[in-house]
């Protein structure tokens, strides 16, 4: 695997600390066995056949401050944290994804500042190890939250990426580096990748930075799209967008399920632009997957947004999120395209510390694991609707995903 800007290659290793998950449900393709090829002595050497490796996409990961005093507290190490575990439900599936991606909200690793969570999040670089050690490839940090420690919070977290063996997207160091497509080559597929938030949170870059924030701006994305299409085989854009809870839906308005007219007007411009994939974030509900069609009659696969990733939010509705999957084809003329997509949706997992509102206990599961016993204990303090059953955390799903994104089990 090799992950590049399109000026460069830079050969990347396998991950040396994956951690060893328990037999969870099996998603996805099996990571692709060497091909071989038969012979003998009256017919010739059989061709090739097509080629295919699985993609991952996870949502927002979202390192709350009870996420971190828990991470603290199961350390045995003096100020160290251990995040690992908390993952440990769905570890299996990222690990036999041949690629996968993240959402990182907010920077990790800015030693100049306390670690926190919201409203200004600095996850410790623990935090970061422990995507890295299951396995995730590609890290997007271009979001709200970018510059919650500001612009030299940001040079710091970008360091700390730049350290580890991952294609880090959204943040460039001046208009030219903005203008170079990020590449991630697997098997000699190679696909660009271009990110975009739809802003900061009102924070700026200091007066005269060369840094760029890459802004949803409907110029940049056609004309990245098409620069990225001339370089890659596949052109993937994920883009942080949409509205999240607020005044107007907190703590029992409306969830956000449906996407907002300006995430419908992006996905079609992105569409006709000719991407191959969109992966949405932010609204920290999961919202509806769609094949669309472009102005070209290109198709592009659309998920409007994959919910939360861990978090201690506390409404029901931001704690079910989930995994985009799919394969990538090579036929044998050497056509690439995008086969099979499929929604795996997660669950968060808390207790409550009555005495203090403190959530710990963190576990991520996979939602057809999770079970109604679990949600008799969930530490979620709000219930909208006044109901949290298991059957509640499935429906946010069928009514939400379509069913050909879904596994039997939800049919």
């Amino acid at each position: 695997m090799i992950f590049c800007l399109v000026s460069c290659s830079v050969g990347k290793t396998d991950s040396g600390s994956r951690i060893d998950a328990p037999p969870y449900n099996d998603y996805g393709s099996v990571k692709s066995p060497d091909e071989t090829t038969t012979q003998n002595t009256t017919q010739p050497i059989t061709p090739a056949t097509e080629k295919r490796y699985s993609f991952l996409a996870a949502g927002d990961n979202i390192i709350h401050g009870d996420i971190i005093l828990d991470a603290s507290s199961r350390s045995d190490e003096l100020n160290g944290y251990s995040f690992l575990p908390m993952y440990q439900g769905v570890a299996s599936v990222i690990s036999n994804a041949d690629i996968s991606f993240v959402n990182q909200e907010g920077p990790v690793g800015v030693s100049s500042r306390p670690y926190a969570g919201y409203p200004n999040f600095n996850a410790p670089p623990q935090a970061g190890d422990a995507l890295v050690d299951l396995g995730f490839d590609i890290v997007n940090i271009a979001n709200n939250h970018m510059l919650d420690v500001r612009e030299a919070g940001l040079l710091e977290s970008i360091s700390y990426w730049e350290s580890k063996d991952v294609l880090l997207l959204g943040a460039y160091k001046n208009a030219a580096d903005y203008e170079n497509i990020r590449i991630y080559e697997h098997e000699g597929i190679k696909i660009a990748l271009l990110s975009y938030t739809y802003g900061t949170n009102g924070m700026t870059l200091n007066a005269g930075s060369k840094h760029i924030i890459p802004i949803n701006d409907d110029g940049d994305i056609i004309r990245q799209t098409a620069n990225a299409k001339k370089v890659a085989d596949l052109v993937f854009v994920t883009i942080h967008w949409g509205s999240d809870y607020s005044e107007t839906s907190w703590p029992y308005g409306r969830s956000d399920f449906e996407p907002t007219k300006e995430q419908k007007r992006l996905a079609q411009l992105i569409t006709d632009s000719g991407a191959d994939v969109i992966i949405g974030t932010h609204p920290h509900v999961i919202q509806r997957i769609e094949w669309m069609t472009g102005k070209d009659g290109n198709k592009t696969l659309c998920a409007y947004s994959l919910g939360n990733f861990i978090n201690t939010m506390h409404a029901n509705f931001n704690l079910v999120g989930g995994f985009l999957t799919f394969d990538i084809v090579e036929d044998q003329e050497g056509k690439v395209y995008i086969d099979s997509p499929l929604f795996i949706p997660t669950m968060t997992h808390y207790l409550t510390e009555k005495s203090t509102g403190t959530r710990y206990g963190l576990q991520m599961y996979l939602l057809e694991d999770y079970t109604e016993e679990l949600t008799k204990i969930h530490g979620s303090q709000l219930r909208p609707g006044g109901q949290f059953t298991y059957q509640t955390l499935v429906n946010y799903v069928k009514v939400n995903i379509a069913p050909e994104f879904l596994s039997n089990y939800y049919k």
